[in-house]
């Protein structure tokens, strides 16, 4: 059945879209966020299942938009802060009014993905089922959105466990508010052993300079990436991503102080993707600039 359904490269293509920004390239696991310019067309529309559950989100001029569902239109005002959201198997039909130029972003993401998620957040999966929306202002949802959006636009800079990180969020976002049914299952005693939580630490400091990734941290102790993110964040009170975030600051300031190489150079070393990311981060954690300490 799967090979029936419709992939996210044969969507952009089937539409008509220019891809402006991708993520494609960037080897993300289970999400895929591409921004798209395209001329809107008036009339009816009909596009095929896909394989991935599909979120669209508005970036230009408020559009006049109608989606047919249960043999009725729906109609509404598609504009920024609004999201459309087709779960992956089911046929979509829309109807436009006018015709335009416009943006939009797009997020496709694996149900694979969606259901480890889900375990791992304690959501029953055998009562699961994303639903189709059109037109609701969600702007906690948006904010994850460009937040993800800015990472293609910068050439996934912060790298992959922040990806992962909010990916993890979305996800659960979704679970949480455009789900039929969706409950929590009473929690087993479920936690990382002193000896498990130990040697993903030690992983994190001995490859520190590494562009980790959840699945690369979570393989050490032979656990699922998204049970990791969960198990991690319950020891240690911060996700991964923030706990390496704060590891790389740590032995930045140490070599600041210790050592006489350019910022440039430490940074690097310490697994930041470049001097101002570095500066950024330090920053925040320490309220100085790596300059001020040195």
């Amino acid at each position: 059945m799967t090979s029936n359904l419709l992939r996210s490269l044969e969507l952009s293509q089937r539409l008509n879209r220019t891809i402006v920004s991708s993520s494609r390239q960037m080897g993300w696991n289970g999400i895929l966020v591409e921004q798209h310019h395209f001329s809107l067309i008036q009339g009816e529309k009909e596009v095929p299942a896909l394989s991935d559950h599909w979120l669209i989100l508005p970036l230009g001029h408020p559009i006049s938009l109608s989606q047919k569902s249960d043999d009725r239109w729906h109609e509404s005002i598609f504009r920024k802060g609004d999201s459309l959201l087709v779960p992956a198997g089911e046929p979509i039909y829309w109807r436009c009014l006018g015709s335009k130029p416009q943006t939009d972003l797009n997020i496709h993401l694996q149900p694979n993905l969606v259901r480890q998620v889900a375990q791992a957040s304690e959501i029953d999966t055998a009562r699961l089922n994303l639903m189709n929306h059109l037109g609701q202002q969600d702007l906690n949802l948006q904010h994850i959105a460009m937040l993800l959006l800015t990472e293609v636009r910068s050439g996934g800079m912060i790298g992959r466990l922040y990806v992962e990180s909010l990916t993890n969020v979305l996800v659960v976002h979704l679970l949480r508010h455009y789900a039929k049914s969706a409950h929590i299952i009473t929690p087993e005693n479920r936690s990382l052993t002193h000896a498990q939580l130990q040697q993903a630490i030690d992983y994190i400091h001995t490859y520190l300079n590494r562009d980790l990734s959840l699945a690369e941290l979570a393989s050490v102790i032979n656990i699922s990436p998204t049970y990791f993110a969960s198990l991690f964040k319950q020891a240690m009170g911060i996700s991964p991503h923030q706990y390496v975030i704060q590891q790389r600051v740590k032995q930045a300031k140490l070599m600041l102080k210790k050592t006489d190489l350019a910022i440039a150079d430490i940074a690097l070393q310490v697994g930041f993707s470049s001097q101002s990311h570095l500066t950024q981060q330090f920053k925040r954690i320490t309220g100085m600039t790596p300059r001020q300490v040195r």
